[in-house]
């Protein structure tokens, strides 16, 4: 196996302490460069684990952890940039259309995330998805970070619902990190991701 890693931990698109009060400085201190860097370093293990597998071996489990630890990193890595410290506010008028057609208001979509964040059962995310299959907008409750994912959708606005991601400033309380998320949304990179997932998709399953 080359010595070049398989994937990376991505820099943070601003400050630790730029989210603030939303997010403190120490929950983004040890989120990314705890966290994250743990299943960046997973997935890379298992991915050099994998390469040395003699043909009759069973990869069963390092397949089921590789899952979970690089859906991990993705996740994250899109995480940090659904955020901003100019966040918040309205979404833009195409991304606003999308979301009045497939969930009446913007304020039904917000409330409906918060909802799947706070009801999750253990830990999990709550992500806004591009369904190419039925060319709309729909909400995934994902548990852990790989499971009840609509298979072929793109996720393009994410909320951690992981107790790292909030417990050290809102304990108990995660409904409340998820409602205070929606005042550093990043509305303007989420329409760019809807973007880019809508010209990239197709009515049809790929066969």
């Amino acid at each position: 196996m080359s010595d070049q890693a398989t994937y990376r931990l991505p820099e943070l698109p601003y400050d630790t302490s730029a989210l603030q009060p939303v997010v403190s400085e120490r929950i983004m201190e040890l989120h990314h460069g705890t966290h994250h860097k743990a299943y960046v370093s997973a997935a890379n293990e298992l991915v050099g684990k994998l390469a040395e597998l003699a043909p009759d071996d069973d990869p069963s489990a390092m397949l089921r952890a590789l899952s979970f630890n690089v859906s991990g990193h993705v996740l994250h890595s899109l995480f940090w940039n659904c955020m901003s410290p100019d966040g918040g506010g309205r979404p833009p008028a195409a991304l606003r259309d999308q979301i009045d057609a497939a969930f009446g208001t913007v304020e039904i979509l917000k409330a409906r995330m918060t909802h799947a964040v706070a009801k999750l059962q253990g830990s999990g995310w709550a992500a806004l998805v591009w369904e190419p299959v039925g060319q709309c907008l729909a909400v995934a409750q994902i548990h852990d970070h790989q499971h009840d994912q609509i298979v072929g959708a793109v996720p393009i606005l994410v909320i951690d619902g992981w107790e790292h991601a909030y417990y050290l400033q809102y304990e108990a309380a995660k409904a409340e990190w998820a409602a205070a998320f929606w005042d550093v949304a990043d509305w303007k990179g989420t329409a760019e991701r809807l973007a880019t997932a809508r010209s990239m998709s197709s009515e049809r399953v790929p066969a």
